[in-house]
């Protein structure tokens, strides 16, 4: 059985309707931050459970509802997510499967010592030449297939 987790970040007020097709049939959805304005996370809830965070701009009443870092158990695999890579702290533990950032709008999958590291890129507006992305991760008894989805726009 394959368990698909939809992964976003810096929509920054901006939810794609490209994004939106990209993300229908995941059984979980993560957004790593800047998120923007609340309404992207209830119109991400429309698709699958979500797990979000709070970026640098997220910022008001409603932004405090969300934490700066948050662990999560999926399909057995320990998902550890925060905003910014710069700000991770060693020592987080043995055990995590996949680290989960955004905030420098390029994405990237990256496996370091056993740990998959995932940015999922920007699916908000278009910030300099960077491309409009996010990924998906399908967890199967076989393992993890990360995959990052070019979602074009301007």
């Amino acid at each position: 059985m394959t368990f698909r987790i939809g992964i976003i970040s810096d929509t920054h007020g901006l939810l794609r309707p490209e994004a939106e097709r990209a993300l229908t049939g995941v059984n979980h959805i993560i957004h790593a931050g800047d998120i923007g304005r609340p309404e992207i996370v209830d119109a991400l809830r429309r698709f699958a459970p979500v797990t979000a965070i709070r970026g640098n701009v997220d910022s008001g009443e409603w932004a405090l509802q969300y934490p700066d870092t948050k662990l999560l158990r999926l399909a057995g695999k320990s998902i550890y997510v925060l905003h910014d890579l710069k700000t991770l702290q060693t020592g987080l533990g043995a055990g995590i499967d996949v680290i989960v950032s955004g905030h420098s709008h390029v994405p990237n999958i990256d496996t370091v010592g056993g740990v998959l590291y995932l940015n999922p890129g920007s699916a908000g507006p278009r910030r300099f030449k960077l491309p409009i992305t996010l990924a998906t991760l399908e967890v199967t008894r076989e393992g993890m297939r990360p995959e990052i989805h070019h979602l074009g726009g301007d």
